[in-house]
Parts: structure tokens; sequence; C-alpha cells
């Protein structure tokens, strides 16, 4: 008989999420039985998406997985007293459903954030009596303190409460890099309760991209470096512009394509305008069926966040994304990011937010010859398929299930 999951997270396909439809349909595939309990989609705008309405449950089968939407307050916008809301609704509808309405199963799954899903998990197991693997991809509070989304002290201790309450509470916790277990176990988190499960990609869209290149996507004279995602104060992306403004003295053939949308793209359309940097190129974000033709088409890929602890432990979605197209890796992110890097040999590191460490970098790989690169990039992509692919990443969830099912079996 298979091992029965139920997937607790309140973001769900078709909402932008990680864990989502393509998880639980690899799950299936592996020989689990699946139920997804979520909201209805409403992420990240805040108002319920077309086709769908909120009312006291709503059932569907996708590819095998049974998906039961629960009613939630919608809303993403600033008010911390909406978000809130929009948390705390979900929290408790998905409780009530879980405590009496949802079948037996062997085993829970909860995402985090946000840390209201690991509220109501951990209640589940406690009246339930069933196991829960915590997937934690946002390490709460230092998330808040470093987002600017909480800032008060009194506030952030509570969240540090609530997180260990769960922490004790849960049966397994699973991480995205080695630096959040190094923090768990600096908090008491024993050691043997946490397992690292690399983040994978978007393989299916990225090994099928679809569009044309835009027209101002810079020629093969060029040596491109495309950045790919969000644009906000997280990525620190003035240090690339500096850069770009070094290279473009030395008489580089390097050049930048800023691919995304955020926060910053207008100041930094603007002051690369006001600088005179043509080798720095902005392209408006595009839907992810097509940006694999972009990274395609990209001589190297970068990722850049700033100098801060929280981000020396996390290594950022786009760089396995980056991976899978088997292009070389600029990696200013100091930490895991860097140290994934290097095992791999699929790029060269960079220090966060060091103008004269990018220009390097740059200029190292423009200096190769192109089955230089191509070997580069190949590194990479075998790492990825050999260690964070998505059938090796639901593998290792699928044995921790199956050893906590026959666990709770045997008792």
């Amino acid at each position: 008989m298979a091992t029965r999951i139920l997937l607790l997270t309140q973001w769900f396909d078709p909402e932008p999420t990680f864990k989502g439809l393509v998880f639980a349909r690899e799950l299936v595939r592996q020989g689990f039985e699946v139920e997804v309990v979520t909201g209805f989609p409403n992420y990240p705008g805040g108002k319920v998406y077309p086709g769908y309405r909120i009312k006291l449950l709503q059932r569907e089968v996708i590819d095998g997985v049974q998906i039961t939407r629960v009613p939630l307050y919608p809303n993403h916008d600033q008010s911390a007293i909406k978000r809130v809301l929009n948390y705390l609704s979900f929290a408790a509808s998905s409780l009530l459903y879980g405590l009496f309405m949802a079948k037996r199963v062997d085993v829970i799954y909860a995402y985090h954030p946000p840390l209201t899903v690991g509220i109501t998990a951990s209640l589940l197991r406690l009246f339930r009596r069933i196991p829960v693997v915590y997937d934690i991809q946002d390490m709460w509070p230092d998330t808040l303190r470093a987002t600017g989304m909480i800032n008060n002290s009194r506030a952030l201790n509570a969240v540090e409460s609530v997180c260990q309450w769960v922490y004790r509470r849960v049966d397994h916790l699973v991480v995205l890099s080695p630096g959040f277990k190094r923090l768990l176990t600096q908090r008491g988190v024993p050691e043997r309760k946490i397992e690292v499960i690399y983040n994978w990609a978007d393989e299916a869209a990225l090994a099928a991209p679809q569009g044309q290149l835009p027209t101002s996507f810079p020629g093969s004279e060029h040596f491109r470096i495309v950045f790919a995602g969000n644009m906000g104060k997280a990525q620190a992306l003035d240090a690339v512009l500096d850069a770009a403004a070094l290279l473009q003295m030395r008489g580089s053939r390097v050049c930048f394509v800023m691919l995304g949308g955020g926060v910053e793209v207008g100041r930094l359309k603007q002051r690369a305008a006001q600088q005179q940097l043509p080798n720095v190129v902005f392209l408006p974000p595009v839907p992810m069926a097509e940006v694999g033709n972009l990274l395609n088409a990209a001589d190297a890929l970068l990722v850049h966040l700033r100098k801060d602890p929280l981000f020396e432990i996390t290594i950022p979605s786009k760089t396995q994304a980056y991976m899978v197209v088997g292009k070389p890796l600029l990696m200013a992110v100091n930490g895991d990011a860097a140290d994934l890097v290097w095992q791999s040999g699929g790029g060269v590191v960079a220090e966060s937010e060091s103008v004269g460490g990018l220009v390097a970098a740059a200029e190292s790989l423009s200096e190769l010859a192109p089955d230089q690169l191509h070997a580069m990039g190949k590194k990479a992509q075998s790492h990825y398929r050999e260690h964070l692919a998505l059938k090796v990443g639901v593998a290792r969830f699928g044995a921790i299930f199956t050893r906590l099912a026959s666990g709770r079996q045997s008792k």
C-alpha cells in the first residue's frame, strides 16, 4: 500500500511557488499517494485568481494529485495586520480541515514560510499523532529582520520563540543549505533531526525554451553576462553598474544583460543612462517558458546579493536554473552559494558587493576559449543532475517520508 502524504502549503499552483505541483507530481510518480491542502490562489497580487472564488472547500485532481483548497483572507500588501490575517486565516481553516475532514495519512509535509503553517502542522501532529516533516525555505526571524518586514525587537523575539516551539514538535526538518543546518544546530535543534536537500529548478520549462531573443540583446561580439530575476535592495546591483563603468574604461567586451523586474529597476536604468553605460542592457521580465532562451544565449550567468550574514547561508534559486542550462556561473555571493560553485567546477566566484572582484571575475571568464567555457558549463550541469535535480531531491524526501511512516506503523 502506498505511503500517504499530506502536503500542507499556503501557496500552490497556479501561484508561483517552489514546492508546488512539480513536487507533488513527482512524489506520485515515485509511488506516493498525495493530498495537497492549500488556499485559494491570490499570491503575489493579493487578489483571487480568475476562475476561482473563495468557498468552504474546493477539490480537484491534477495528474493524480488530490488538491483541496480551504478559505483564507486574500492579501499581500504592505499592511502587517492584513498580512497576518492572511497567514492566520489559512492556518485556522487548514487546521479545521486537517482535524475533522482530512483522510488519514502517514506523514504530513509542511512548507515554511509562513510560520503559521508550522503551527498548524504541529497541532495536527499533537492531536492526530501523524509525524511531520518541516521544510524551511526561509529562516525566520532572520529574514523578517533583514528585509525590514518586522523591525520591532519584541515581535521578532516572539517569532523566534514560536519557531523554537515548532522545531521541537516536528519530527524532521529539511533545509536548503548547509548554513541553514549550522544555524539551527546553534539554536539547539539536534543535528540528527535536520537534513539538507538542495532546491531544484523548473527543469521542464528550461529544457524546452520558447520565444525569440529581443532585438536589444547584445550580439556575439560582446561577452554577455546575464543576470535574471528580481532586482531589489537585496541584490545590491549598484556594484554591477560600478563594475560595468570600470570595464568600459578598460575597453572590455564584457556586457551585462539585466533581465527582470523589481523595485530597483527604474533607479538602476536611470543611473546607467546618466553614466552612459552602453555595456548594461535592461530587459523586461518574461514568462518562465521564455527565460531559458535568454539564458542559453548568454556567455555566463550572474548571481549577486548584498553582503549579509543571512545571504551567506542562502542559495538563490536562480543558481539551480543557471546550472540546468549548462552555462558558466559568476557567483558574487559569499558562503554556501560560492561553495556550491567551487564544488561543481562550473564557474568563478567573486566577493559580494566587490567591484574589483566582479571586474576580475568577468574579465577572467571573457578571456577563456569557447571550449573552456563550454566545459565549465557542462560541469555545472552535471553537478546539478547528480546532486540537485528534481528526481534526486524528491527521492531524498521520499526516503524520509517512508522512514517516518514505517516508524509510526511499527508503534
